[in-house]
């Protein structure tokens, strides 16, 4: 039964129209556009490297095939690998821009005392684990009472959860954190009775019904954490720019006990930094939304980004990936999307195992390949339309990279030990391969590890210039090792994860895909039936490889990756082997020296959930 628990403030109702994507729009209210003077030069260093290094290596593979007549397998072939490497050199001119940025100050902020605002912390749940998401909200309201810096803020648990022994759970949280808050700290919830168009639907719900009361909404996950110095920051900022419309942070990895995510933990805390500061630069004010942690000016989102149901779009036309859409709507409509990388204490949580890893994939590559669809829409600025072009090429270079694996493997040694020139030697009607010799092949696979290699380098290069040392990450030799283990795993992993995201594509593009699933966020361990039958193409790609490579018709070179592949099964039961060590290998700055955020979130939860298992079991007693 439905029990409809509602602990709200009285409404105060907010039109929130939904927009057209066929009209262009302007909010009225929108101060105008504007972006940084130097933004144009910021983007020129950052596309024109990229640009100028793929026209490079496009130049001397077609000298490679061009003495016999180009085929239109040579011509395919020069595409992908154009295509693939064009995004490679990007994140590399980013990361280069971000090193040369970080020796700048930051950007100057308007002048002034901020005015004060009233924030509504949003915090939408599915069916997640109420004592942990009610323990992060108690651990951010209770820091805002000393560092909310004069601003009023308020959290409101929106509930989507079906689930009713998890709902009565999580108003069971919401009545003790309730009677235990400091004096003058407020905490809503409440739960709706259908979950129309899930987190999209929960968010607008909230803004139509209680958006008028509030200058700014701060958007959460389930699994968000922020300090109350990141918080009051953005809103600071928001403050004292009136045509901000939203402005993004930069998500710090924590929590993570597994190999696999400590793996990604560790990238984005060494390397992460860098490559934020390069993307905020050239983004300038038209950057993008990841649908958390960033602040939002209440009614110029009700004004300007209300989302539609797309004709045409799989799940009855619902718009999956919301988030960059709306950045881009906000900036359609007159609102600069700003992205601060520098905040610090603005954190999320990463899954623990490789499956967990691979079926969020999948929930979001349905909805970044969505954005394909709405690249047509009215009056959004160029930026906008590569932040969506941008997000679904994500997923559709996996297919691309697997279209060169096959091609580099059918090569094979050049045209008389082609695998498919073996297998069909008297065909005349099938054209020649490309022929690609064994030192090529070796310079064409340095090159593109190499240009993957260097982001990770120059982001060690940043930790000085961001204010890190060494000492920080458990000294020299500890973060060596780190650094070490870190870029072998991510090599031994990539062509798993490249398999996975191209079934992804398929997935979403045969309509396999239903829809988004609450997400698994603790990871477990899963049977070797699961994993067999869940890496069963990786397996088999990877051991028709070996085979090609024992028997001399595919480039050793290839070995990396047709072992990855094979290995699989073994691989992703490893990525969820924990460290039980506070310090362990890969360990970031924030696990040496925890946060003070991290250690009260951890506090209220033990608490909430002792205080709810005393209560399970006086109920179950009765």
């Amino acid at each position: 039964m439905f029990d409809n628990l509602r602990l709200m403030p009285p409404e105060a109702p907010l039109a929130m129209p939904a927009q057209n994507f066929a009209a262009r729009f302007r909010d009225d209210q929108a101060p105008g556009l504007r972006n940084p003077k130097d933004v144009a030069l910021w983007r020129v260093l950052a596309f024109s490297p990229a640009t100028v290094a793929t026209l490079g290596l496009m130049w001397i593979m077609h000298g490679w095939f061009v003495a016999d007549g180009l085929t239109w397998l040579e011509i395919v072939l020069l595409a992908l690998i154009a295509f693939n490497f064009f995004w490679i050199c990007l994140t590399v001119s980013t990361v280069a821009l971000g090193l040369v940025s970080l020796t700048r100050k930051s950007a100057p902020v308007d002048e002034g005392q901020a005015q004060p605002m009233k924030v509504a912390l949003l915090m939408p749940v599915y069916n997640e684990v109420p004592w942990y998401v009610l323990g992060s909200a108690k651990s951010m309201l209770e820091e805002l009472r000393e560092k909310g810096r004069g601003h009023h803020y308020a959290l409101f648990v929106l509930s989507d959860t079906r689930d009713e022994e998890i709902a009565m759970q999580e108003q069971a949280a919401v009545a003790t954190i309730r009677a235990s808050l400091s004096p003058g700290l407020e905490l809503y919830y409440r739960r709706r009775e259908t979950n129309t168009d899930r987190k999209v639907g929960n968010i607008g719900d909230w803004v139509q019904n209680w958006g008028a009361d509030w200058d700014a909404m701060l958007t959460l996950d389930a699994d968000s954490l922020m300090s109350g110095d990141a918080i009051a920051q953005l809103t600071d900022a928001l403050a004292r720019d009136p045509s901000a419309g939203l402005i993004q942070s930069f998500p710090q990895l924590i929590g993570a006990q597994s190999v696999f995510a400590r793996m990604q933990q560790f990238a984005n805390g060494v390397y992460g930094a860098a490559l934020a500061e390069g993307m905020g630069r050239w983004c300038g004010e038209e950057g993008n939304y990841w649908g958390h942690n960033a602040i939002i000016r209440t009614r110029a989102f009700a004004a300007s980004a209300g989302l539609p149901r797309v004709r045409g779009l799989r799940g009855g036309g619902l718009i999956m990936s919301h988030d960059f859409v709306e950045a881009g709507l906000l900036r359609r409509a007159g609102w600069s999307v700003r992205f601060l990388p520098r905040i610090r204490g603005s954190y999320e949580e990463t899954p623990q195992t490789l499956i967990d890893h691979i079926q969020r994939d999948r929930r979001w590559c349905q909805g970044n390949l969505q954005h394909l669809r709405l690249l047509g829409a009215r009056g959004l600025s160029a930026m906008s339309r590569f932040h969506l072009f941008h997000g679904a090429m994500g997923y559709l270079m996996s297919p691309i990279w697997f279209a060169l694996l096959v091609m580099w493997a059918v090569i094979g040694m050049g045209e008389d030990r082609s695998v498919l020139t073996y297998f069909s030697p008297s065909n005349p009607l099938f054209p020649t391969w490309p022929d690609v010799n064994d030192g090529q092949h070796v310079l064409v696979i340095i090159l593109v590890y190499a240009m993957l290699l260097m982001p990770k380098l120059m982001g060690i290069a940043a930790l000085r210039l961001g204010g890190d040392r060494f000492s920080a990450y458990g000294g020299v030799g500890r973060f060596g090792l780190s650094f070490v283990t870190e870029v072998c795993l991510s090599v031994i992993y990539a062509p798993v994860l490249m398999v996975q995201q191209m079934i992804a594509v398929f997935r979403t593009a045969f309509g396999l895909q239903k829809g988004w699933s609450p997400q698994m966020r603790e990871g477990g361990q899963y049977s070797l039936a699961t994993l067999v039958q869940f890496h069963a193409l990786e397996t088999v790609v990877g051991l028709v490889l070996m085979l090609g490579i024992f028997t001399g018709f595919v480039s050793v070179w290839l070995m990396p990756i047709g072992l990855s592949l094979a290995i699989a099964v073994p691989l992703s039961a490893l990525s969820g082997f924990c460290f039980r060590k506070p310090g362990a290998l890969m360990a970031t700055r924030d696990e040496y020296v925890e946060p003070a955020i991290t250690r009260a979130a951890r506090h209220y939860r033990a608490e909430l959930k002792s205080v709810l298992d005393g209560s399970a079991a006086a109920t179950a007693a009765e």
